[in-house]
């Protein structure tokens, strides 16, 4: 008995992916901001920083993460699932940076509505998994657990509509954009923009199964 209360149990992890959530949604305003103000070098510049800065924050959370799984004996979920939501999350902050870089590497001449309305899509994506996340803590209570399902839809659903959108787009894109560079430039945009939302409806699947599991 004495051994059993001497190792390490429980760790803080559902406060550590709150806070790697917070960090996804940071990046994602960001992220947003620095398209809305995307004619702006200054202003670009500095949501350019804000993104990297969300990303890094991330990181570490990450890494917190990872290196506390080690040091606990007892988690409140399977190890695996940890590993896997955490690092799928983290997976959701790099595609958000890599946009920010991308769109910077390719120099862009202008947004267009495409672009808008994915960045939006991917907003309101990473808004839905803090959502998500933030219940995963209650998912004893049987309410709570429903509330993290509809939202792990949400996410879903949002996900349709960001490929939708992008379909769309690269069927515009083939038939009215004349100049070859900028095609490439852009489908690269809206194919990173999309898998954002992919990427978190992957961190909704995971939660998904937690649910299920231990619910």
């Amino acid at each position: 008995m004495l051994f059993g209360k001497l190792l390490p149990r429980e760790g803080n992890f559902f406060d550590m992916f709150n806070q790697h959530a917070a960090r996804i949604v940071e990046a994602a305003h960001a992220f947003a901001k620095l398209v809305a103000n995307y004619g702006d070098p200054a202003l670009r510049e500095q949501y350019m920083r804000q993104v990297d800065e969300a990303e890094r924050a991330a990181d570490r959370v990450t890494h917190d993460v990872n290196r506390l799984i080690h040091k606990t004996f007892i988690t409140p979920i399977d190890r695996d699932q940890i590993h896997s939501l955490i690092n799928t999350m983290d997976d959701v902050a790099d595609l958000l940076q890599d946009s920010s870089e991308t769109m910077s590497l390719y120099d862009v001449r202008t947004v267009n509505e495409e672009i808008m309305r994915l960045t939006d899509l991917s907003v309101r994506c990473c808004e839905r998994v803090k959502e998500a996340v933030a219940l995963i803590g209650g998912l004893a209570d049987a309410a709570t657990a429903e509330a993290a399902l509809k939202t792990c839809e949400e996410i879903d659903r949002l996900e349709s509509d960001a490929d939708r959108v992008m379909r769309a787009a690269m069927s515009r894109l083939f038939r009215e954009e004349p100049d070859v560079r900028e095609v490439i430039k852009l489908k690269a945009i809206y194919e990173l923009l999309e898998t954002i939302t992919d990427k978190c409806e992957d961190v909704a699947n995971v939660i998904e199964g937690i649910i299920l599991e231990h619910s």
